[in-house]
């Protein structure tokens, strides 16, 4: 962690203020300026009555996070939705493997770890197709979400994954794990910010350093709430009907 940040010199509050502003800046020129002027939306929560969450994980890179993610999660009698990128699916086909075995839900998290809002409606389909015959010959999934690179969209990016049979997914509680915040940062943010048809953002990727420590102390806490965990596919059965 770069020396300048000082997170550990702070106080838990003053640090959850810094890393919100730093995330804030890293988002704007690309997932908050796309969401600003584009009109067709992914899905970011459903709402509801009901206490329940769908926790998420995202994979891109290596293999000593998922494994800890996995077993913590298998412990703890909980399912989630794991989306996988198509590169790493066929780099650890053992790993994604064990996650279908385990009962979690299988989503994609595209193909080439870029913005697909620079693309165009071709290429944009190319990436996704790509990870989906990934996803298909390693797990037999027939992955119909997806979680884009970096969470970023414009209104083609949504009209190309509809046409391919897609569903874009995003999230409304961002566990801000990606920054390595602290432990304590991580779980005091999904713990507090949780909510009924919240679809909660972690990483299991190697990059990602604190999410298997913090990830048993946010279970327990969201239980301790009233929470019951979720497919993002069974959330999404709870959205209202269109008249």
């Amino acid at each position: 962690m770069p020396k300048f940040f000082g997170f550990y010199q702070f106080p838990d509050k003053a640090r959850l203020i810094l890393i919100s502003m730093a995330a804030i800046v890293i988002l704007v020129s690309s997932v908050v300026y796309v969401q600003a002027y584009g009109k067709q939306k992914p899905i970011y929560e459903i709402k509801t009555d009901k206490k329940i969450v769908a926790l998420t994980f995202d994979i891109s890179w290596g293999n000593k996070t998922p494994m800890p993610v996995i077993e913590i999660l298998k412990e703890n009698n909980v399912k989630c939705t794991f989306f996988l990128s198509g590169p790493w699916v066929k780099q650890y086909p053992e790993i994604a493997q064990q996650i279908k075995a385990d009962g979690h839900e299988i989503g994609s998290h595209g193909y080439r770890h870029i913005n697909l809002s620079n693309l165009s409606k071709t290429e944009i389909k190319d990436e996704i197709m790509k990870a989906h015959k990934n996803i298909k010959e390693v797990t037999g999934v027939d992955a119909n979400l997806i979680r884009t690179p970096n969470g970023d969209y414009n209104d083609q990016v949504i009209e190309a994954t509809k046409e391919v049979n897609y569903q874009a997914i995003q999230w409304s509680t961002d566990s801000l794990d990606w920054m390595n915040p602290g432990v304590n940062t991580i779980i005091e943010r999904v713990s507090t910010r949780a909510h009924p048809g919240d679809i909660i953002l972690m990483h299991a990727s190697d990059t990602c350093k604190q999410t298997a420590e913090a990830l048993p102390t946010v279970i327990k806490n969201l239980k301790a709430q009233g929470y019951e965990f979720v497919f993002v596919s069974d959330l999404l059965k709870e959205a209202p009907q269109k008249e």
